[in-house]
């Protein structure tokens, strides 16, 4: 394999062919590229063996006639920033904070550490989607040591000892900040650190109104934004200012639509947005019918994604078979004196039944049920979000009542009151997605984890500090107060897989549960770090379970270490916390605070899941040689990370895995994590064989009830979030694969 080249002293210094022609990137003829055609190749068997060796070919030839060639050199490190920062390329100011002398011990360390691309997919991804490149596109400006050390410089701002934590974290692939921040870190001329944002619209034009204007500045700079719209009053429901009847929610969707569509950054991508409705909500059934595909035009909602937040008490009706009550959120506001999402439904469902004062809707639960799951069959959607398990599980003083784009994060919100000139009588909270994810196999390796968790946790709470969206008064707010981020993982399957472990089996389940037991507790460690460094803690501190203590007696009165002598083994290297060591982080915790009020969320990972040459997420592989649609270039493979005929058998496809397995690892995850994790379930639309019990003696086929019992089953599970259904049907397409790149880590 060829490796990397790096900027810095003794490295070729021309970008000319072997003709003497001056070379770009678009005298490559993709079409030609003999890359391609020995990637494609691993598709192919060969005497019934995966040819992972024209991978590693076409991984050498990429390098070698594509990156090479096309790379503008310097002769050293000071000469290639100075250039970059004179033509505008890089700022001076996070460069500056460091001597030169220091900046080329950087380098030099880096180099020392003979990075390698492990697959074609993650170089080619890389130079494609990361690079910075010349304003004409036509060659590159860095490679991945570059990236990796101007994410370490500009994160650290300034604290050498931390960039060096970080280079060292980035280099060995422990550590991946999402997308926004790995690809602008230290660029002048850039998009946003964090594309992910929660919005909220309460009962009134004003709210909406400045909703969709919110939605339009955050798809303006790339970001996925959820809203909830479960405050607003039904279709039908009195509008006494003009003595007329709402609309309810379908029009502000389709207009939220037409945003999303209009607000595209010039057309280099579609605007995505997910708006959530409680499933006690009166329009629901027209809400899930705004997604199917025979919806008339005038209400169709084709590209904007739905999620739905589900209470205890929806569970409970639909196992009794019970009809369910739909509330109006007018009424429900003015009985109880606050947003229809901020009122506990399945506390409150009893007396808002017998009110009078509030209208309701009497349907069905278990067929509400079934219209979630034929619509899930059909398209993938709704996410479920529920709702109480969240708010049970929230350590903080307040109230969940959404989740984002990709369902991952659960934080409070409050609502805001907004004057008619649209200033705020009364500034809510709302929510921006600060993303970063270890990757498993990597991080097992790490000298000392809780070194390595700790720089990660500065990392991202520099880019907390750094963010300041004025254009949306809200998110900036509940940013400032909150101080959130969200650290997460990746590479789970390839690293049971590389250890000989089957995905979903005993000893999985258990080592999910101790890593994150470990992320959680060097987490909360480096939170507090900060805020006895900063005399500083999140807003209300004061009021959380983290103050009183509560939050750490299930450390207290539970061992987590590894029980297992097979887990014990994949962690000898590492310190364990012992219920003696909680007790001792609570004290200092409760003394001093948290200046983080979230720390944790497991987001699906994109992109960055094959530049780290990771498995995605917590979730099992769908083919061991994954095929992708690249634009304009065609199908490209990436083999499954560690792939041989050794681990082969560990490799089982998404869509052959008992779901429940899946549920089964996210849960033991979840149980330590403060907010949640973008759980995807995958389903066969022919369901093999034997999988489920429940379906000996019926028909093979996927059906509404397979689909009730896998939610059920992650409820009682202690699942806050489900993100995608995805189908793969018998004519081998898929539904509900998600596209979403846009908070993507």
């Amino acid at each position: 394999m060829l490796v990397l080249l790096v900027s810095g002293p003794a490295i070729y210094s021309s970008s000319f062919n072997q003709g003497g022609k001056f070379m770009a990137l678009s005298d490559i003829d993709v079409t030609q590229a003999k890359y391609f055609e020995l990637n494609n190749q691993i598709n192919i068997p060969k005497n019934g063996q995966i040819q992972l060796d024209k991978d590693q070919a076409a991984l050498a030839d990429f390098l070698a006639t594509n990156v090479k060639p096309n790379t503008k050199t310097f002769n050293s490190v000071a000469e290639r920033l100075t250039w970059l920062i004179d033509h505008d390329y890089l700022e001076a100011d996070f460069i500056h904070q460091y001597p030169m002398a220091f900046i080329e011990r950087l380098y030099q360390y880096l180099n020392d550490q003979d990075f390698h691309f492990q697959s074609f997919m993650a170089a080619y991804k890389f130079y494609a989607q990361y690079a910075l490149k010349t304003d004409d596109k036509e060659f590159y400006l860095e490679n991945y040591l570059d990236r990796v050390a101007m994410n370490a410089l500009f994160l650290a701002h300034g604290d050498q000892e931390l960039a060096m934590q970080l280079a060292d974290e980035l280099i060995h692939q422990r550590y991946q900040p999402a997308t926004p921040t790995f690809l602008n870190a230290g660029r002048k001329r850039r998009g946003e650190f964090v594309s992910c944002f929660e919005l909220q619209a309460t009962d009134d034009m004003n709210s909406i109104g400045r909703v969709i204007n919110s939605a339009l500045q955050l798809s303006k700079i790339g970001g996925g934004v959820g809203i909830s719209l479960t405050n607003l009053r039904e279709a039908g429901a009195p509008i006494k200012k003009i003595k007329g009847a709402s609309s309810g929610v379908v029009p502000v969707m389709k207009l939220l639509e037409d945003t999303f569509s209009y607000s595209n950054q010039l057309g280099q991508r579609q605007g995505a947005g997910v708006v959530y409705l409680s499933v006690f909500h009166p329009d629901i059934i027209d809400f899930l019918g705004a997604k199917k595909e025979n919806a008339d035009e005038k209400v169709r909602i084709k590209t904007l994604s739905l999620g739905i937040t589900v209470p205890d008490k929806f569970y409970e009706l639909v196992e009794a078979n019970a009809d369910m009550y739909l509330f109006s959120p007018y009424d429900v506001e003015k009985v109880y004196g606050q947003p229809f999402a901020y009122v506990d439904i399945t506390a409150e469902y009893d007396r808002m039944v017998a009110n009078p004062a509030i209208h309701k809707v009497k349907v069905n639960a278990r067929s509400l049920e079934d219209e979630i799951s034929k619509l899930q069959q059909e398209s993938g959607y709704p996410y479920i979000v529920n709702i109480d398990t969240e708010n049970r599980a929230n350590p903080i003083a307040g109230r969940i009542i959404m989740s984002n784009l990709c369902s991952e994060i659960a934080q409070v919100q409050t609502p805001s009151q907004i004057n008619d000139d649209q200033t705020y009588a009364h500034l809510g909270t709302d929510v921006s997605c600060n993303l970063g994810s270890t990757n498993v196999a990597n991080l097992m390796e790490t000298p000392d984890f809780g070194q390595s968790i700790q720089a990660m946790v500065r990392a991202l709470t520099y880019i907390s500090d750094i963010e300041s969206l004025a254009t949306v008064p809200t998110i900036k707010h509940g940013n400032d107060q909150l101080h959130a981020i969200g650290l997460g993982a990746m590479g789970l399957h390839g690293f049971l897989a590389k250890h000989h472990i089957q995905y979903g089996s005993p000893v999985a389940v258990e080592f999910t549960s101790v890593y994150f037991m470990l992320l959680n507790y060097w987490s909360l460690v480096a939170s507090h770090q900060l805020a006895v460094e900063r005399h500083q803690t999140f807003a209300n501190f004061e009021d959380s379970q983290y103050a009183t203590g509560e939050y750490f007696d299930q450390y207290l009165n539970h061992d987590y270490r590894p029980q297992s002598t097979a887990v014990q083994a994949l962690f000898a290297n590492h310190f364990l916390p012992s219920p003696a060591d909680w007790a001792t982080l609570k004290a200092q915790v409760m003394s001093d605070g948290l200046y983080n009020a979230y720390r944790l969320a497991v987001a699906p990972n994109g992109s960055t899941s094959y530049i780290g040459d990771s498995t995605s997420s917590l979730h099992p592989i769908i083919n061991r040689i994954e095929e992708r649609q690249e634009a304009s270039i065609g199908k490209i493979y990436y083999p499954a990370p560690y792939l041989s005929n050794n681990t082969l058998p560990y490799y089982q496809s998404a869509y052959d895995t008992d779901m429940r397995h899946v549920i089964d690892t996210y849960a033991a995850a979840q149980v330590h994590v403060d907010q949640a994790l973008s759980m995807t379930l995958f389903l066969r639309s022919t369901i093999p064989s034997g999988l489920y019990e429940w379906k000996a003696g019926r028909t093979e086929k996927m059906t509404t009830r397979d689909l009730n019992i896998l939610r059920h089953y992650a409820f009682q599970s202690g699942i806050k979030s489900i993100y995608y259904i995805r189908t793969f049907t018998d004519d081998e397409s898929e539904i509900g694969a998600n596209q979403c790149e846009s908070c993507s880590i």
